[in-house]
């Protein structure tokens, strides 16, 4: 068989098997079995066991359930409470003020847990009655919500990233430095576009009447609830970019920064830790078999010759590399809005990054803009994650019809960054480079 014909019999059947709707790791191995079956018979089968036990060897997967347990301690210690409640009092009396707290609220909390479910979740049960009690505009303060929770998608510690070094082999300490800045800048047009809409309009998001605003010397008194969140975010950043620590060993560092959260808020229970070792049990081991069963499918692929087939391909086309870098983009917008994030890396990483580096492009920087799309499909209808987080907590009356008009100007906001981060590649690059060589 054909390099060719055997490399559209893989795609064809992992998309066929992932529409399909099974576990996505079923899928993916399925997949990868019935191929290496067909093209090589029994034998083949060997590779099952060989690249599981190499995937499985690899110190890096330990950062994974760490980073998801530091986020469900944080999720439950009450830290949401009290940031929202400075930001509440310190930027409240200003027009669309709760707005932009909320949105560096989730800044923050993507700084420290590295998924997207505990600052959306928080704020839309803190800050989105808040809100509309005092007369913020629905739309707006949902989708501030949701678009800034799915910044724990970007800024690191994040979870993709994880995933998406293991997969390409790229530094997961220089993707992360990346993602710092990709992250700020999309967290910096959410804001500058919340206050200019509640200038043009301020009906949108009205400033706190004077009876709920505190003095400023008690207002400064609350400033302590910044201390831990950014003494946690300082220990994960400071050990890995000093190189005191690997992004696993920060990872430990950080559970036991929301460990010592939870304690000093008096949070801290057995069953407050039964409850967040379960799920990230049931978290990590989905996130693991997705990665082990992906190895052997790209195990497949290369067997195959898949990645030099496809850069013949593109050589052949003779188009100009842009233009292919957009065409991927667009295929990354299209797939975020019907699969998940970790399926659209596993199917897609192995095609797109040999292509990338023939290209001459920067393996790191694509990487970085790869994650800043899947924030995208966070918030695409009609299966972005964070449609269902926030309709699965917001109050009666807010329709999803509401969810899904709220998240538009936001998703536009994305495009805009996803554009900038393109064009001015440098935004990636420079922290990396500076903290780890150019």
């Amino acid at each position: 068989m054909s390099t060719g014909t055997a490399t559209l019999l893989l795609f064809v059947l992992l998309t066929v098997v992932i529409f399909a709707g099974p576990p996505l790791a079923l899928g993916i191995g399925f997949t990868a079995l019935v191929v290496a079956f067909f093209l090589w018979g029994p034998a083949s089968l060997n590779m099952v066991a060989t690249s599981t036990m190499g995937t499985m060897l690899s110190t890096l997967l330990l950062a994974i359930p760490l980073f998801i347990l530091m986020a469900k301690f944080l999720e439950r210690s009450g830290l949401a409470e009290d940031l929202y409640d400075l930001m509440y009092h310190l930027l409240g009396r200003r027009k669309g003020g709760l707005g932009v707290g909320t949105v560096i609220i989730c800044t923050i909390f993507a700084a420290m847990a590295g998924v997207t479910a505990a600052a959306t979740v928080s704020m839309g049960l803190i800050a989105l009655p808040s809100m509309l009690k005092r007369g913020y505009d629905k739309s707006l303060s949902i989708g501030c919500i949701m678009a800034g929770g799915a910044l724990g998608v970007l800024i690191p510690p994040s979870v993709p990233f994880i995933v998406y070094g293991l997969v390409s082999r790229i530094s997961v300490g220089k993707l992360f430095a990346g993602g710092i800045p990709a992250g700020l800048v999309l967290s910096l047009l959410f804001i500058i576009y919340i206050i200019i809409a509640t200038r043009i309009n301020p009906s949108l998001g009205p400033a706190l009447p004077p009876e709920e605003r505190l003095p400023f010397r008690q207002v400064a008194g609350k400033f302590m609830a910044l201390l831990l969140p950014l003494l946690i975010i300082a220990a994960i950043f400071g050990a890995m970019f000093s190189g005191a620590a690997t992004p696993t060993e920060a990872s430990a560092i950080g559970a036991l920064g929301a460990i010592i959260s939870a304690s000093v808020r008096g949070r801290f229970s057995w069953s407050l830790v039964w409850e967040s070792c379960v799920e990230t049990m049931k978290i990590t081991v989905m996130i693991v078999w997705i990665i082990a069963t992906a190895t052997w499918i790209s195990n497949v692929y290369a067997a195959i010759s898949g990645p030099q087939f496809v850069i013949e391909i593109v050589q052949n086309l003779g188009a100009n590399r842009w233009i292919i870098m957009a065409g991927m983009q667009i295929v990354l917008i299209i797939l975020g809005c019907f699969m998940d994030v970790s399926g659209i890396i596993m199917l897609t990483v192995p095609v797109f990054d040999p292509v990338i580096r023939f290209l001459g492009f920067d393996p790191l920087w694509f990487g970085v803009l790869f994650v800043v799309n899947m924030e995208m499909a966070y918030l695409t209808p009609p299966f972005g994650v964070n449609l269902f987080y926030m309709k699965g907590i917001a109050p009666p009356g807010i329709t999803t019809t509401d969810i899904y008009r709220s998240i538009t100007p936001f998703l536009l906001l994305q495009l805009i960054g996803l554009i900038i981060l393109m064009v001015v590649p440098e935004i990636i690059l420079s922290l990396p480079n500076y903290l780890f060589g150019g």
